[in-house]
């Protein structure tokens, strides 16, 4: 380590390396205001954890990303919330449903090292105690060639370069919360064997990429598209809607367990919600994503993640006092304005695009 070495990698910085190692937790906050302050002041400081177990291996590229979801946003910042957050709703289709399940907080841990990422864990969970509850705790891993167990290559569609963030992080149209981004996660369990009893070319059709070299397919005649296909999400006028994945696959072959943990940051909740549908529903309805038939959705939960700024003032006491009692004093200089923290006040809904 060189005398000039920093911390590479931001807290919050949902465009991070992919990794090696990661842990996907999602907890609930409990009621009370104790559990509240505790969560408060442990989340806005997060920076602090990632600086004080990566700075013990630069390389490692530790990194977290908290995502908060809409009950407890409403907690921590009342009357102020992002355009489009709202809770998972659960896509019912006709064979497949996308459930939803609890979640006030998502921490995305990852580095090069699985030791970091428990570290990690371990001390932020010391820190929360008994202010929550875990719902859920997924250790992934990256395998073969950044392939998901079925043996495909999984993110090649991800933006790079300037799409990236244009892709990922909000921007002008909500710009209280610029720089933040959504999140949805869904925790897919995989059928191995049945996936086994496919030919390499039924296998390709359902995904619609080569299994050995990735390379995209066309879609064959008929109305039933592939899953890449069903995933792409355009508009009216062919502009495609990218969001950045960071999935990872996760199992304990000893009790017979496989799957892959989707993970999707968008600048736009609503283009991973219009996926999810065309997946479960299919498009047109009835034609369902094939690879629900060997892998299904066990979980289901949105948050939206604060850009670090935002993150940091939730635990200022004059933010905390401006979010709690945004009316009292409309005309006074708004005291999350610089941080990025923005009001509902006199704010019109919002009119999604459509596709």
């Amino acid at each position: 380590m060189s005398q000039g070495d920093r911390v590479p990698i931001d807290a919050q910085q949902v465009d991070a390396p992919l990794s090696r190692f990661a842990i996907f937790l999602v907890v609930t906050a409990r009621a009370g205001d104790d559990a509240l302050d505790t969560v408060r002041d442990v989340v806005s400081g997060i920076d602090d954890l990632v600086k004080t177990v990566g700075f013990r291996d630069l390389g490692g590229k530790l990194s977290c990303v908290v995502g908060i979801g809409r009950a407890l946003w409403d907690r921590l910042s009342p009357g102020r919330r992002p355009i489009e957050l709202h809770a998972f709703p659960p896509v019912r289709g006709d064979v497949h449903t996308a459930p939803s399940t609890p979640g006030d907080l998502l921490f995305h841990i990852r580095a090069e090292r699985q030791d970091l990422c428990f570290e990690f864990e371990r001390l932020l969970l010391d820190s929360l105690g008994d202010a929550v509850a875990v719902v859920d705790e997924t250790h992934g891993f990256r395998y073969f060639d950044a392939r998901d167990l079925l043996g495909f290559v999984d993110g090649t569609a991800n933006p790079i370069g300037a799409d990236l963030p244009e892709a990922s992080l909000i921007g002008d149209e909500d710009p209280d919360f610029a720089g933040g981004s959504y999140v949805v996660v869904q925790k897919y369990l995989h059928d191995l064997d049945a996936w086994a009893k496919l030919t390499t070319e039924e296998q390709e059709a359902v995904i619609g990429r080569t299994k050995a070299d990735n390379v995209e397919l066309d879609d064959g005649p008929g109305p039933q598209f592939a899953h890449k296909t069903l995933a792409t999400i355009t508009d009216a006028d062919g502009t495609e809607f990218d969001i950045l994945r960071d999935n990872m696959p996760f199992g304990r072959p000893g009790q017979g367990e496989f799957g892959t943990y989707f993970i999707g940051y968008s600048r736009r909740l609503w283009v991973i919600q219009l996926m999810i549908k065309r997946m479960f529903v299919g498009d047109p309805p009835g034609y369902y994503d094939r690879i629900l038939d060997v892998s299904h959705a066990v979980t289901g939960t949105t948050f939206f993640v604060p850009s670090n700024p935002v993150l940091q003032a939730l635990g200022d006491d004059e933010v905390v006092a401006a979010t709690e009692h945004p009316d009292v004093s409309p005309d006074a200089p708004a005291v999350g304005a610089s941080l990025g923290i923005g009001s509902l006040r006199d704010r019109a809904p919002r009119k999604e695009p459509q596709p």
